[in-house]
C-alpha cells in the first residue's frame, strides 16, 4: 500500500468511527504531513483520494471537510398539464411583494450576493463612461443596442461553438424582457406554448400576461428536460413555442445533456415549434465547463436565445439580450415600440468592463463559491432538517430544490420562515396551477457565514413543524 493510501485509510477510519464528524474540517495539509511524517504531496494525494470517494470536500481557502451524507433527490410526481390551459396560480401574485422586501435574509432570490460580484470594477467603468463619453452615455441608445456590446456578446457565443452575428443581437432590460419580447413576436393570444415543470415563475407570469395557453413538460432532477414527453406533446397539440431552460433549470438546477438538446431541437423543428431558450445560468457551471446553448446545434433557425449579465455581473444594471435568428427585425421593432431602447450608460459601462477585465477569472471565483455554498447547504439540511427531506444535486446555477417528507407543507414553511426574517420561495410558485406544495427553492448565492448557518438551522426546526 502506498503512503498516501495508508494515510487515506487512517482518515477513513476516523470518519467511520465518528472521530471526524460530518462537516468537520480535516487537519490541514501541513498538519497531516507533520503529524504522519509524510510529504506535503502525499498528504494532498490522501485528501484527493477521500474527495474521489465522496468522503471529503474541498472548500476554497479553507481546506478539506468531511462530507455530510447527501439527501436523496426529489421524487418526480406527475403534476403536469395533460391538455392546454391557462396559467391559474394565485400564488404568483405574491411574488412582487416578496421581491420588494429588503428586511429578510434573501434565500428566495436566485441572484449572487453583491459581495460576490465585481462592484468596484463596474463602478469604475460607469464613472469612466461618464467622464470620457458623457454625450453617448446620456443619449438614446439605438433600439437594437450599442454595437460595441453586441460584438462582445457574439464573441461569448463563438467561444462555445454557437454562430451568432452581432447584427442578430438585440439588447434588452434583462432576460425577462428578452423572453417577453420573443413571446410577443412569435405568438398571439390563445396560442399554446410548452413550459417546463417546475419552471421559473417569471416565465409563467409572462405567459399569463400574453393570454397564452400552456402545456407542461417535466424537467427531471439530475436529467433535465424529458425529451420523450416533449415529443408526445408536440405530436398531440399544435404548439407555437417552447420556453426552455436547458442549462441549470431554475428551480431544479438540472442540466439537459447534449444528446437530449439535439433531440429536442429535431422534435421542435419537425413540428414547427419555435424555441425560446433562457440561457441565463449557462455561465455558472460549477465544474468550469460551460455547457453549450441550444443555438450551437440550431440548423433550421428555430431558436431565439435569451441571456443576461444579471446573474454573473450586475443585476441592477439590467443588461440582457436576445439573439433573434429570422425574427431579428421583428424583435427590433417590438423593442422600439415597447421602450425605444435600453439605457446607454449601463450598456457602455458593461462593454468597458468586458474590454478591461478578465471575465473568466471572475467566473472561476464565482462558480467555486456557488459550488461550496451548495455543499454547505446540503450539509446543513442533513444536520438540521427533518429525516426524509430530499434535495436536488445541481451542477451549476443558483438554485437548490427541496422536497419535504410526506405531508410537508411548503407554503406553511415559507410563511413561518418569513415571520423569522428568512426569505424562501415556496414550490407552488413554479408551476402553472400551484403544484409542488411540499417543495421549496433556496438560493446558493449568499456567502456562508454564521447568520446563514443559523437560518438553515431555524428553517430545519420550522420544517419539522410543517410535516
Amino acid at each position: 500500500m502506498l503512503l498516501y493510501e495508508r494515510l487515506a485509510e487512517q482518515l477513513r477510519e476516523q470518519i467511520a468511527q465518528g472521530a471526524l464528524s460530518a462537516g468537520e474540517r480535516l487537519p490541514s495539509i501541513r498538519q497531516l504531513a507533520q503529524g504522519h511524517g509524510v510529504s506535503v504531496a502525499t498528504a494532498v494525494q490522501a485528501c484527493l483520494q477521500l474527495e474521489r470517494e465522496g468522503l471529503a470536500v474541498a472548500r476554497p481557502r479553507s481546506g478539506y471537510f468531511v462530507r455530510a451524507a447527501m439527501p436523496q433527490p426529489p421524487v418526480v410526481r406527475s403534476t403536469r398539464r395533460r391538455v392546454p390551459g391557462t396559467v391559474s396560480n394565485p400564488a404568483l401574485q405574491d411574488v412582487l411583494d416578496m421581491l420588494a422586501r429588503s428586511d429578510v435574509l434573501p434565500l428566495h432570490s436566485a441572484t449572487p450576493a453583491p459581495s460576490l460580484l465585481p462592484q468596484a470594477a463596474l463602478s469604475a467603468s460607469l464613472s469612466r463612461c461618464l467622464r470620457h463619453g458623457q454625450a453617448a452615455s446620456l443619449d438614446y441608445a439605438p433600439p437594437q443596442g450599442h454595437l460595441v456590446l453586441r460584438r462582445q456578446i457574439a464573441q461569448r457565443y463563438a467561444q462555445v461553438g454557437a454562430a451568432v452575428a452581432p447584427d442578430e443581437i438585440v439588447i434588452t432590460a434583462g432576460a425577462m424582457e428578452a423572453i417577453s419580447l420573443a413571446l410577443r413576436t412569435v405568438t398571439k393570444p390563445g396560442d399554446v406554448v410548452v413550459v417546463e415543470t417546475p419552471t421559473y415563475h417569471g416565465i409563467l407570469q409572462a405567459v399569463a400576461a400574453l393570454q397564452l395557453k400552456v402545456l407542461e413538460v417535466p424537467n427531471l432532477p439530475g436529467q433535465g428536460i424529458d425529451v420523450a414527453r416533449l415529443e408526445q406533446l408536440l405530436q398531440q397539440n399544435t404548439v407555437r413555442a417552447a420556453i426552455l431552460i436547458p442549462n441549470f433549470n431554475n428551480p431544479l438546477g438540472s442540466l439537459t445533456s447534449d444528446a437530449d438538446k439535439q433531440a429536442l431541437l429535431k422534435s421542435c423543428a419537425r413540428h414547427g415549434t419555435v424555441i425560446i431558450e433562457d440561457d441565463i445560468y449557462g455561465e455558472l457551471a460549477w465544474s468550469g465547463q460551460r455547457p453549450s446553448p441550444l443555438r450551437r446545434w440550431d440548423k433550421q433557425g428555430i431558436v431565439i436565445s435569451c441571456g443576461s449579465f444579471s446573474k454573473i455581473l450586475a443585476p441592477g444594471l439590467r443588461v440582457g439580450w436576445l439573439a433573434g435568428s429570422a425574427w431579428t427585425e421583428a424583435l427590433i421593432r417590438a423593442k422600439y415600440f415597447s421602450s425605444v431602447g435600453c439605457a446607454s450608460l449601463p450598456q457602455l459601462a458593461m462593454a468597458d468592463y468586458l474590454q478591461r477585465h478578465d471575465l473568466e477569472r471572475h467566473l472561476r471565483r464565482l462558480r467555486c463559491t456557488l459550488a461550496d455554498n451548495a455543499q454547505r447547504l446540503h450539509e446543513a439540511i442533513a444536520r438540521h432538517w427533518p429525516v426524509g427531506t430530499r434535495a436536488s444535486e445541481p451542477r451549476g446555477g443558483l438554485s437548490l430544490w427541496l422536497q419535504l417528507p410526506d405531508g410537508g407543507d411548503g407554503r406553511a414553511l415559507f410563511e413561518a420562515a418569513l415571520a423569522k426574517g428568512i426569505g424562501t420561495s415556496p414550490g407552488v410558485l413554479f408551476s402553472s396551477r400551484g403544484d409542488y406544495t411540499d417543495c421549496m427553492r433556496l438560493c446558493c448565492g449568499l456567502p456562508w457565514d454564521e447568520r446563514l448557518e443559523l437560518a438553515l438551522k431555524q428553517l430545519g426546526q420550522l420544517a419539522k413543524r410543517a410535516v
